[in-house]
């Protein structure tokens, strides 16, 4: 493990300060679009950075709409929404995942449901929810209703864990014929593809982030992508309050939501978003790196699957056992290195303890041995 530290220290150009996990790169024109934007005096959720960025995403991952957000999280329950998920419904989704995916299910008064994951992908494992159909939903006219409860399963929301796609091909194939319409939580994959696709692309609706720790940030932020026309523009309607246009009248015609990006954070996220070629190659460089340093040593340092581009936004190890992942964590962190575990899984919770669940081997397998280590873009590299 010193031989670790030492390693990332070297890598990073960093001897005896903290190395984060993942910090951001402010290389590009993040303040002069900022300034203009204080300039423009439109900073709350209208201006033309706003409707800049929301151009950008069309073209970055060839939506035909994308509708900025506040977060992340936002943006995934307004996704949920728009795909019909109401009250006392279910939602299939992942155990191994960031606890907004669960939390934006349980915002519209649905329940979360826990499917288990591949290995490889750390992903929602398509043999796995074909399985749990099977044994405990059935089809009624054009919906699913699981056996057990008698609630409909009214969408999927698989997860891109650390930018690896999952297979995302066959889990659409799987909830079409069951009649699921699948939500992508992109969170964490700006850039990353599958098939040659962008992730996001292949559900009715996608969700992306762009927290502080995303590879493009603009230090809280989110964005909505679809295909179809009625949900896009609905989507941008409902999460501006839901308010008819007019040049002086509140008139509202849905409950809505203030879930607009203000034109700061998209001014920031712009100048993100025009680094991303050069991030995705940074990352890629670096992983390449780590690869060869643990695959010396022993260690899996996990990468992305044939037929898929991941955009390493977390660098991702995993160690033999439980007591091997705690021995390293411990180390590093004591050396001033920032590694961690992946999360606690969903089910293990508290708040979601009671949810319904498959089994779940692989994901309590992975939950065990997954650390993620210093991932930040270095230009030197």
């Amino acid at each position: 493990m010193e031989e670790t530290v030492d390693f990332i220290r070297e890598l990073f150009h960093v001897q005896k300060d903290f190395i984060p996990l993942h910090e951001p790169r402010f290389s590009g024109k993040e303040k002069d679009y900022v300034i203009d934007a204080i300039n423009s005096t439109f900073v709350s959720s209208v201006g033309a950075y706003v409707n800049r960025f929301e151009e950008m995403m069309k073209s970055i991952t060839g939506a035909s709409f994308a509708i900025a957000t506040v977060n992340g999280t936002a943006a995934l329950h307004t996704c949920l929404i728009l795909a019909g998920v109401k009250r006392d419904e279910e939602v299939i989704t992942q155990p191994l995942t960031f606890v907004a995916t669960a939390n934006a299910i349980s915002y519209t008064g649905a329940v979360p449901v826990f499917v288990d994951v591949d290995r490889d992908t750390l992903g929602l494992s398509p043999e796995a929810l074909s399985t749990f159909l099977e044994l405990n939903a059935r089809k009624e006219s054009n919906s699913c209703v699981n056996k057990n409860t008698g609630r409909r399963i009214a969408a999927c929301v698989p997860m891109h864990t650390f930018g690896f796609p999952c297979r995302i091909d066959e889990i659409t194939k799987i909830c079409n014929q069951w009649h699921i319409p699948v939500i992508e939580d992109a969170a964490e994959s700006l850039g990353s593809t599958y098939q040659g696709r962008v992730t996001g692309t292949y559900g009715l609706l996608g969700a992306f982030s762009f927290n502080g720790n995303k590879i493009v940030t603009c230090g809280g932020g989110g964005a909505i992508i679809t295909n179809d026309e009625y949900i896009g523009k609905l989507a941008k309607h409902i999460t501006t309050t839901a308010k008819i246009p007019h040049p002086w009248e509140y008139k509202h015609d849905h409950i809505g939501f203030n879930y607009r990006m203000p034109n700061l954070n998209a001014a920031m996220a712009c100048a993100q978003m025009e680094q991303l070629g050069l991030f995705l190659e940074k990352k890629r460089i670096l992983a390449n790196k780590y690869a060869t340093f643990f695959a010396s040593r022993g260690i899996t340092f996990l990468t992305e699957q044939p037929g898929t581009e991941a955009n390493f936004w977390l660098m991702t190890l995993q160690l033999k056992d439980f007591d091997e992942r705690q021995a390293f964590l411990q180390y590093t962190n004591d050396h001033g290195v920032m590694t961690r575990p992946a999360w606690k899984l969903m089910q293990e919770l508290s708040m979601f303890k009671d949810c319904p669940a498959g089994p779940l081997e692989n994901a309590k397998w992975l939950a065990d041995r997954l650390v993620n280590i210093p991932s930040s873009v270095i230009f030197d590299s």
